[in-house]
């Protein structure tokens, strides 16, 4: 039987509600494949690409499939789900015309409005009798689970136009990796002694044939080129061979897709998905300190990876050592192979980089400004080049020449900013030589007052000096929570209303660090 226009309207409308409500993974494993092939009798037959589907999509979506299509039509009364292919024999069509086995999925059994139910097809891919939906086969069963299978067809996910694909239960390759900036090859990369050991590392990795330093880490400060190096690394690597699998993507990602994976209960599938890459790249992994369950899910993918001869490539703000709240057999198995550090930019090598970005814009600056930035923007690579964009795109706009007092008076939040600059180990130092503590005790558990008050106020300088976040701050503070920042905040705040001495100090200390 052809299916109408409006019976396809309708299994759209639906369609697009049960994707809000189970998410795009579970969507386009388990409801993309499915395809309607007819309306009889008030019961819609729906077709499915395998028998494993069929039991799955019975177990878990068939109550809410007609719940929502007796919404969208009144007339629609069950669900059937049949496996594509499955021609029914006739003598069990017959045979089944006359039964009534009380089905519960949305069936007629039961009925009491003294209507007849309609005939029901024998079809071996639907719920039989009131006996519970069979389990999902396990992966090592006759038939596969789906999400075993990483074929490039399925990779995609199933298409509409294909109800025989079968489904994949993660994000594709492609859509989980994250996107590769073009800028940022090995080609763009100025080398210079703060970062030559990083960079001739990334090299040796990149073009290396087999696995030589497992993991390469790389760790530096914000905005000094880890993720220039790793998107780097990613495009040398397919550069060199294209069939290699390269997943990269940040920890914050690797967490995310964790917890769709337990949600939806496919974590064999999202172990089998990072576990069969070639080369893995996590960017920022300190993000995933203090989150016990995602650091043991990629303890174990890690291992997984290096047992294979894998390529493992981390990047972080720091080194495994000093990671805080990062399980010590962790730290230990980032620090097994190579760790490079790339320091804080030199005076050299902040000239060489805004030479070479002014060249890519094709703009023409003067050396005295670019001198100027290199003496000024001392915090981080990104900074500079921002910088830099700004005041061409100042010149382009307004249509005056570069010049340094333009560049004074168009960057002078920034070169403000930059001149007042304070950090918190900065901040720890100074106010541990006014309190005559050490500054390890800005660290430590000590809560005796002549240790925690200064501890206190440093913490409020911070805040009050530092663009860092209070996360941020209390790891610094030996890994504290937040919300002992806010209320170090509050407290300090309290003590500068009520008590004048303590509120000099405080002031004291505020224009010593910014001075």
């Amino acid at each position: 039987m052809s299916v109408g226009v409006s019976l396809d309207q309708q299994w759209a409308r639906i369609r697009g509600r049960l994707k809000e409500e189970v998410g795009e993974i579970a969507y386009r494993s388990w409801l993309q494949p499915l395809s309607v092939a007819s309306l009889v009798g008030g019961e819609v037959c729906i077709v499915v690409p395998t028998r494993f589907m069929r039991d799955w999509v019975l177990t878990h979506y068939a109550d809410r499939i007609r719940a929502l299509w007796s919404g969208e039509n009144p007339e629609v009364q069950s669900i059937d789900v049949i496996v594509a292919s499955t021609n029914p024999p006739a003598a069990l069509v017959a045979d089944n015309d006359d039964r009534d086995d009380g089905r519960d999925n949305g069936r007629d059994g039961g009925r009491d409005d003294g209507r007849a139910a309609p005939p029901q097809r024998g079809f071996e891919s639907r719920a039989a009798d009131s006996r519970p939906a069979p389990r999902p086969l396990p992966p090592s069963s006759a038939e596969p689970a789906p999400s075993t299978v990483y074929t490039s067809a399925s990779y995609g996910g199933a298409s509409d136009e294909s109800p025989n694909a079968v489904p994949a239960i993660l994000e594709d390759r492609s859509d989980l990796s994250a996107a590769l900036d073009p800028r940022f090859t090995f080609e763009n990369f100025v080398v210079g002694k703060p970062n030559e050991l990083a960079h001739a590392a990334a090299r040796r990795v990149a073009d290396a044939t087999t696995v030589t330093f497992n993991p390469l880490f790389l760790y530096g400060g914000v905005g000094l080129g880890k993720t220039h190096l790793m998107h780097a690394l990613a495009w040398q690597i397919r550069k060199n061979d294209p069939n290699r699998k390269v997943l990269y993507l940040s920890a914050e990602k690797f967490m995310y897709q964790f917890i769709r994976a337990l949600r939806f209960k496919d974590t064999m599938a999202f172990k089998q998905q990072f576990r069969s890459v070639d080369v893995l790249m996590i960017d920022d992994v300190q993000f995933i300190s203090g989150k016990d369950s995602t650091q043991e899910e990629f303890f174990h993918t890690f291992n997984a990876l290096v047992d294979q001869n894998r390529q493992v490539i981390i990047s972080a703000d720091k080194s495994p050592s000093d990671l805080e709240g990062m399980e010590e057999r962790l730290r230990s198995r980032l620090g097994w192979g190579l760790v490079a550090d790339i320091h804080p930019t030199t005076y050299e090598l902040r000239l060489g980089i805004l030479q070479a970005k002014a060249d890519a814009l094709q703009a023409s600056i003067p050396l005295k400004v670019l001198e100027f930035l290199a003496h000024k923007i001392t915090s981080n690579v990104r900074e500079l080049e921002g910088a830099l964009n700004r005041i061409v795109a100042h010149a382009e706009l307004v249509g005056r020449s570069i010049s340094l007092e333009t560049t004074q008076e168009v960057l002078h939040d920034l070169l403000r900013a930059n001149d007042r600059r304070v950090t918190i180990d900065e901040i720890q130092k100074r106010v541990a030589e006014h309190y005559n503590i050490r500054v390890a005790d800005m660290h430590s558990a000590r809560r005796a007052r002549a240790v925690a008050r200064p501890r206190q106020i440093a913490m409020y300088l911070a805040k009050q000096l530092t663009a860092r976040s209070l996360p941020e701050i209390g790891r610094k503070f030996g890994g504290r929570d937040h919300t002992t920042v806010m209320h170090a905040v509050k407290k300090v705040d309290e003590l500068r209303a009520t008590d004048p001495s303590f509120a000099e100090d405080v002031e004291l200390l505020r224009r010593m660090l910014e001075s």
